[in-house]
């Protein structure tokens, strides 16, 4: 149901609720009503709460001391403090989340003068002018609490705040429904926009109008394809208004940094239904926004995801099945900042996938980790990598429990012995290192030795 109401009326009525004043009611306004053909406007009616007891073994796994200790201060200055966002959710999906987020009517002032009363320290005071204030209780456990605020400014990165004491104003700017539940430590759970009943009929919706929400911080994109992949079962279900909203706004992600859009991706390449999801966000075009080519090889992303999804692959593992170059790994780069470990990968996927690898695939893949230069651990974690690429599970096991050894000769030796340093020297430790691989890495030291004479001779070496 919409209420109508002049601009005039509304800034008297919202000013007065909420106790903000006209300036910052005139913001709110501008963001919650839109104009209709007879020159009216409209103010959506306030979300319908829905509240619950929850008592499950992962809420109550959450008592800690240090957590009553938290809990009982906020009580005892007369402040309401709850758990909000992404850990709700998890509880409510029998999920013990990996960290709190708590939400608080006091602001940052009130609750620095709380916890220096009690002589808890605080740090991180950069988070303060957006409502955050971190505590450290009992000297064991970081606790983040946030002062509920609205946007009242939002440049689609980020947002200038004004704090409220109002939880539906609050969680109105959050950006699904399910990240915009409260859940109070007595178990009752806050819901106002139907975050509960998306997540038990497994919908991913924006809170309000998704282009609203997208507009606010375009990386909601992104984040709306992960917790697609996390919570939907059927892989195809976007509604076609959100998609629509997507499309629409694409391009602001454009001013998204690419180490935002890299966490996020990664995070989709590890969550379910991946092929699908790639194909819709190729569809709208956010490829592009990526640093992905504008054809993904999707025939053979396709077969990748089918044959190694259960084995876990990095993001780098599976990427690279879309691209087509070195080229390609290195533009993905330009946009996103992967990590080094990360881009040589990438690159070590595209330029070793197509080798031939004889008739003892365990030898080849043995060989390609002993050749690498430098980490001996790194070079068999991509090796193993490209195994799963490659679909070769069946001696990814071997794999992982085999010890490189090391080369038992260094040039130290070989100078002792009268090779002279420089071009010789190396090709000398060349030539044993392919006498030690011929012997499947079983020849020592002494033994390698016997073949310096045969190495002098093949390469002249005085």
């Amino acid at each position: 149901m919409m209420l109508m109401h002049t601009v005039r009326s509304w800034l008297t009525v919202v000013s007065k609720c909420s106790g903000f004043n006209k300036a910052t009611a005139q913001k709110i306004i501008q963001k919650s009503f839109t104009n209709n053909p007879h020159g009216y406007v409209c103010f959506q009616q306030r979300a319908f709460l829905k509240t619950m007891k929850i008592d499950t073994p992962e809420f109550r796994a959450l008592f800690t001391p240090e957590l009553e200790k938290l809990v009982q201060l906020f009580k005892k200055n007369s402040f309401d403090i709850r758990i909000a966002g992404g850990a709700v959710r998890d509880l409510l999906m029998g999920i013990q989340p990996s960290d709190l987020d708590f939400a608080t009517t006091a602001t940052p002032q009130q609750m620095q003068a709380m916890f220096d009363s009690e002589g808890i320290r605080t740090f991180n005071n950069k988070g303060e002018k957006h409502g955050t204030v971190t505590c450290r209780i009992n000297d064991k456990v970081n606790f983040e609490v946030t002062t509920l605020r609205i946007d009242v400014e939002t440049d689609g990165r980020h947002a200038q705040v004004q704090f409220t004491t109002d939880w539906q104003l609050d969680s109105e700017r959050r950006d699904l429904t399910i990240n915009s539940m409260f859940l109070d430590l007595d178990g009752t759970l806050y819901d106002y926009f139907g975050g509960q009943e998306d997540l038990l009929d497994k919908k991913v919706r924006f809170v309000g109008s998704a282009a609203t929400r997208i507009q606010e911080d375009y990386l909601r994109i992104m984040r709306y394809f992960r917790f697609y992949g996390r919570i939907a079962t059927d892989p195809n279900a976007h509604q076609e208004e959100t998609l629509r909203a997507i499309r629409q706004n694409v391009s602001g992600l454009e001013g998204i940094s690419g180490e935002r859009i890299w966490v996020e991706l990664k995070k989709i390449l590890k969550g379910k239904h991946v092929p699908e999801i790639m194909r819709v966000m190729f569809e709208l075009g956010i490829n592009r926004y990526m640093g992905l080519p504008g054809n993904g090889n999707f025939q053979e992303f396709d077969r990748v995801w089918k044959e190694c999804a259960d084995l876990f692959p990095l993001p780098m593992t599976l990427l690279p099945a879309l691209l087509s170059s070195d080229e390609q790994v290195l533009m993905l780069h330009k946009r996103v900042k992967m990590s080094k470990d990360e881009l040589n990968l990438g690159l070590f996927i595209t330029q070793h996938r197509q080798d031939d690898l004889g008739d003892e695939p365990v030898n080849y893949f043995q060989d390609l980790i002993c050749d690498a230069a430098g980490n001996l651990d790194k070079a068999r974690e991509k090796v193993n990598e490209l195994v799963k690429y490659r679909n070769q599970r069946n001696i990814l096991e071997e794999l992982v429990a085999w010890t490189p050894p090391k080369f038992p000769v260094n040039g130290m030796r070989l100078a002792d012995m009268g090779v002279p340093k420089g071009r010789q020297l190396a090709e000398v430790l060349s030539f044993l290192r392919g006498k030690w691989k011929e012997s499947r890495y079983s020849l020592g030291e002494n033994e390698l030795l016997l073949f310096v004479e045969e190495a002098r001779k093949k390469f002249a070496v005085k």
